[in-house]
């Protein structure tokens, strides 16, 4: 066999495997020559690589995603979580969506600049773009590179509206930016809770912040006045889903205003990861879990079809989005998405800018 890494070696990760991406034409495989040296290989690290972006905006026209433009500051994610949907991205890098995905990581540098490049554009017209659509933007690289605040910097300066999706407490050292955005009415920001069991959360999303500090984050934000969007997502049944209206209690007490729920998603490698992961964490449940799933997709690992692979189908689909209805309504909290200004927007002034004198009068 041989994707599957020993577990010394990838102590601290989420997935169990490194298969090579579907791209690939040559396998990979890990032999053990008969004294023990697979044994022996070291940690995996985390390897860095620098991308020379063209662009930094990315477009799409899905119907069922609340924003058509988003900005992703790294390529691939530390923190792990054995369900992300971004993962079979990383195929087409030529790298694997097992562990490949959390320790083979890449950073835009020139991110900031390209993005006042674009917003200057003759023409240009402001719609709210996504952070953290696919992978986390505040995952442990950007404490070295930043690249994510110089992003809301470009953003805060031309007032551009945008939305900020994380699983991270580092969230809050921009705490200053997002105050200001915040108070303009150009921000929101979605923090993504999936369990209150540290245990699970250790296992599920190995380098994510805690629960608790999750949390703790939350507050923070919504006492800067930032508007704080609970998401539960994934729900995964017979895992977490039953933490559902736990999690929904108490990211309101957070200051949480607004909610929305993902079912799991096992698109393309995913599936075969997640199987992995279960066999070796709850293999107990592991036959049941992927029952209740396949009932949610008409029998499949995963129905890609829009409008239904967020959500599922099915009774056992129509009970947990009863169950977040109820829940959010019993709580409070909106349901859905935080509009944000756009009629802000201006390109901020450039030093030898021509003013108009008349003005200035």
């Amino acid at each position: 066999m041989s994707s599957m890494i020993a577990e010394e070696r990838r102590r601290g990760r989420g997935a169990v495997s490194n298969a090579s991406g579907r791209f690939e034409a040559e396998m990979r495989e890990i032999v053990d020559d008969g004294w023990d040296s697979a044994a022996d290989l070291p940690p995996l690290p985390v390897e860095i690589t620098r991308e020379a972006a063209k662009s930094i905006i990315a477009r799409n026209a899905s119907p069922d995603l609340p924003f058509d433009r988003s900005i992703n500051p790294y390529r691939g994610c530390e923190h792990g979580c054995i369900y992300c949907f971004a993962r079979p991205s990383h195929a087409y890098l030529g790298l694997s969506p097992g562990l490949d995905f959390e320790t083979k990581l890449t950073v835009k540098p020139g991110a900031a600049a390209l993005l006042r490049k674009a917003l200057d554009k003759p023409g240009y017209t402001p719609a709210p773009i996504a952070l953290g659509a696919n992978t986390d933007p505040y995952q442990p690289i950007e404490r070295d590179y930043g690249t994510t605040r110089e992003i809301v910097e470009v953003l805060l300066d031309y007032r551009h509206p945008f939305a900020i999706t994380t699983k991270s407490a580092f969230v809050t050292r921009d705490l200053d930016l997002l105050r200001d955005a915040a108070s303009l009415g150009i921000l929101r920001v979605a923090m993504s809770v999936t369990t209150l069991d540290h245990r699970l959360s250790r296992a599920m999303e190995p380098r994510c912040s805690a629960p608790h500090a999750r949390f703790r984050a939350m507050e923070r934000l919504a006492e800067a006045g930032v508007p704080v969007m609970a998401m539960t997502a994934p729900m995964i049944p017979a895992l977490n889903d039953h933490e559902m209206e736990k999690l929904l209690e108490t990211a309101r007490d957070a200051g949480a205003t607004s909610a929305g729920y993902v079912a799991l998603r096992l698109p393309r490698e995913i599936a075969t990861l997640f199987r992995e992961w279960l066999e070796e964490h709850y293999p107990d449940r592991a036959r049941r879990i992927l029952g209740h799933i396949r009932t949610m997709h008409g029998g499949k690992d995963y129905d890609a079809e829009w409008g239904k692979r967020m959500t599922g189908t099915g009774p056992y689909a129509q009970l947990l989005a009863m169950r977040f209805k109820k829940a959010v309504a019993r709580l409070g909290l909106q349901q859905g998405r935080m509009g944000q200004r756009r009629d802000l927007f201006r390109p901020p002034p450039r030093m030898g800018d021509q003013f108009d004198l008349f003005e200035a009068g």
